[in-house]
């Protein structure tokens, strides 16, 4: 009843609904324990994405897509939520209003719905979303598909944005790092009639009620969709939390609980967004892949140099790098591609940067390697150090020497002792290991409950409005520990039982090559059993019990697929060049994405020729000639890769046939050199003689237009068959002999 009175009544009528504001609740505490030690001390929303806090990705989204009103759910740390709030304008913001509700004792998102459910400030339809999401998609289409579908269902309380993103059949995770996630959902009316996340990365097994196969004309099975944790949701959400109290997680007790629940009847549908950017941050590896996004400008206008949000104008330069103003730098720093510089930063010499993020008033000495790392502000690193996808936060100091391994996390104000080498996923605090877990999944950060116990090294003051505790070390207490070598000051957090296999698969760092291989084997096992057992369904289709021709939804779909796969390869090989990522760890990774698109080698070939010609094109050149050079420095480089997926001739002709098409649509550029690279491809041993030929024969009958390159080649396809024809006269004559011999 509850419900009705906040807003149902005004869905019946269009002219009440339209004078509604558009409203959103952000939650400002994500209820999870994965961003620790970091979080203890400072919340989630507010950790630095390329230089700016989550939350304001997430609110200048929000005033972009039309939201009126923002009400802002502050649990932990909600002070320092706050404060950041007032301090960076977003309370004060023209046709946008901001404002917050603050609880200290809500441990879940259920928890959080219900407080703001009885503050009765919810007037309609709202958006709800968590301040560590990333978007820039329109809310205009699903909005009037959800207000379309209320009117004529009342039960249709919910709609999820959801957007295609295959899970690696290695890792069984998302390029975010999530679980495995398997949807069943009408094909017809998007409605979600099925939802499990597999975190266990075994072989995905999935048991659906017979009555989801009955009640429905077909059902479409996926593992190929990534929830993008935007909801649309009528006022009735709020008030089923507060009717079930069971009801805490957002999908793993509210979506699945109205997907079991026949009693009252209420729908969740779906909306898939496809060339709009919708992910959420849920670990440290999807931080890491969000920033790439960010960097490589997929969130657009949400990129370093656009103004928003209160962000520090930084501008862009070649190949993704983006430099602050009053940096200073010598003049044998090298910063590489896809890298972001901020304010008042200090590069000493010979320092090499790339593929990372420095944030403000960093000190960067001489000698230095940094490679796919994140140095937020006010980082001191002296001489002769290595940081190799690390995450550095606020005031850290790493003295002359340090070496961090790959996965490694430092957190606000630790000291790393001279020459100390950080092993692999360490996470390092000032603030000493909790004693025990939090055995509720939800709690994120550290309060009084949570078995830790004042640091010995800190002066244990606890913000008890707060729940955390404060991390100013005092001057008798701040000695150096044997812990982190000579001079260092801080605990190394060991890896708790059972979370090895979590440090690898949600780290930064790139995923090893014996976890890949380990993977690869138990999957290829596995494919072995689903091969002799006829009856295992598809992991990704359409199931159904009437026989419907859909061969046009088919061929749409494949059309996506293709689209999807090749983008997907293409961002695997552009990591593995800035990454400087090995080829056969390369070759693992576009192996999972064959294995999941389910792909032949052609296709594969295609999509990493195009990729390697693509960064051709984007490397700076002035003639065709120097593109033509950026070209063969690629394939000389990667020929490896590409000949992985060439181990016939029919592989080879599509290769030519992916250049055919470049060079008439999207690379023009390649045109006038199509001939010089067809031959350096023939010289480097990637395309063979008969591919040439075959190609050469297969054109003959083709039209004049589809003729141009084969003409273009004429002189080297020339070549090529004087060439055969001596060998075989060669040959031939070698038999002839030897038969005078005999």
């Amino acid at each position: 009843m509850g419900a009705q009175r906040k807003g149902a009544t005004r869905a019946e009528d269009s002219d009440e609904l339209a004078r509604v504001p558009l409203q959103a609740i952000l939650l400002a505490d994500s209820f999870a324990t994965k961003f620790r030690p970091i979080t203890l001390e400072r919340p989630k929303v507010l950790l630095p994405l390329v230089n700016v806090p989550m939350i304001s990705y997430t609110l200048a989204w929000l005033e972009s897509a039309g939201v009126e009103e923002v009400i802002v759910f502050c649990c932990a740390h909600s002070k320092q939520v706050i404060s950041y709030l007032e301090s960076s304008g977003w309370f004060s913001q023209p046709n946008f209003s901001v404002t917050t509700i603050e609880s200290h004792n809500s441990v879940s998102a259920g928890d959080a719905l219900r407080l703001i459910y009885e503050r009765n400030v919810i007037q309609g339809d709202f958006i709800l979303i968590s301040g560590d999401t990333v978007s820039n998609m329109s809310l205009t289409q699903v909005l009037q598909e959800h207000r379309e579908r209320k009117k004529k269902d009342p039960n249709a309380v919910m709609t999820m944005v959801i957007k295609r993103s295959k899970s690696s059949p290695i890792t069984r995770q998302s390029r975010l790092g999530t679980d495995e996630l398997f949807m069943a959902i009408d094909p017809n009316s998007k409605q979600l009639l099925y939802y499990e996340d597999k975190a266990d990365y075994s072989k995905g097994v999935i048991c659906l009620d017979k009555l989801l196969l009955t009640d429905n004309s077909s059902i479409s099975l996926h593992n190929d969709t990534q929830d993008c944790y935007i909801d649309i949701c009528s006022p009735e959400v709020l008030s089923l939390f507060t009717d079930n109290f069971d009801y805490q997680h957002l999908r793993r007790h509210f979506v699945k609980g109205l997907l079991v629940d026949d009693i009252m009847g209420y729908k969740i549908f779906t909306h898939e967004i496809h060339s709009s950017y919708a992910a959420r941050i849920d670990n440290f590896r999807s931080y890491d892949t969000i920033s790439k996004d960010i960097i490589q400008r997929w969130t657009y206008p949400f990129v370093p140099d656009v103004k928003f949000g209160g962000n520090s104008a930084t501008k862009l330069e070649r190949q993704g790098m983006y430099r602050a103003s009053e940096v200073v730098q010598s003049r044998s720093a090298e910063i590489g591609p896809f890298t972001v510089i901020g304010i008042g930063t200090k590069i000493g010499s010979n320092t090499k940067i790339s593929n990372s993020v420095v944030g403000e008033g960093c000190t960067i000495g001489s000698n230095i390697s940094i490679e796919g790392s994140y140095l937020w502000n006010n980082v001191t690193i002296e001489d002769d150090c290595k940081l190799m996808h690390a995450i550095v936060c606020d005031g850290v100091v790493m003295k002359s020497g340090t070496v961090l391994e790959p996965g490694v996390v430092l957190s606000f104000k630790v000291v790393i002792g001279h020459q100390f080498v950080v092993p692999s996923y360490s996470k390092v605090s000032l603030h000493e290991q909790p004693i025990k877990q939090d055995s509720d999944e939800e709690l994120e950060y550290a309060d009084n409950s949570s078995g830790i116990g004042e640091p010995s090294s800190i002066a244990g003051t606890v913000d008890k409005s707060n729940g955390v505790m404060s991390s100013q070390l005092s001057e008798e207490q701040s000695q150096p520990t044997d812990e982190l070598g000579t001079g260092g000051v801080g605990y190394v957090w060991s890896i708790c039982e059972g979370s090895h296999e979590e440090e690898w698969r949600h780290s930064i760092a790139p995923i090893p090559a014996d976890k890949l291989a380990e993977a690869m084997q138990t999957t290829e096992d596995d494919l072995e059993l689903i091969t002799q057992d006829g009856s295992v369904l598809p992991a990704s289709g359409e199931l159904k019990p009437d026989c419907i021709d859909s061969d046009d939804d088919d061929n749409e779909d494949s059309r996506d697929d293709s689209i999807d796969f090749e983008k997907e390869v293409e961002a695997t090989f552009l990591r593995a060049v800035h990454e400087n990522i090995k080829e056969d760890n390369v070759i693992l990774e576009v192996n999972s994405l064959r294995l999941s698109y389910n792909k032949l080698f052609a296709e594969c070939a295609g999509a990493i020729f195009y990729s390697m010609m693509k960064l051709a094109l984007e490397t700076p050149h002035t003639s065709a000639s120097e593109l033509c050079n950026n070209a063969v420095s690629i394939i000389t480089k990667w020929k490896k890769l590409l000949k992985s997926y060439l181990n016939d001739i029919d592989e080879q002709i599509e290769v030519i046939l992916t250049f055919e098409e470049m060079c008439l649509e999207s690379a023009k550029e390649f045109f006038p050199v199509f001939a010089k690279i067809l031959w350096h491809l023939y010289d480097k041993d990637i395309i063979h003689e008969e591919a040439v030929l075959k190609w050469d024969d297969e054109k003959k009958d083709a039209d004049d237009s589809d003729k141009v390159f084969v003409k273009q080649s004429e002189k080297f396809i020339q070549w090529l068959r004087e060439a055969s024809e001596e060998e075989e006269e060669e040959e031939g004559g070698g038999e002839e002999e030897e038969g005078n011999q005999e």
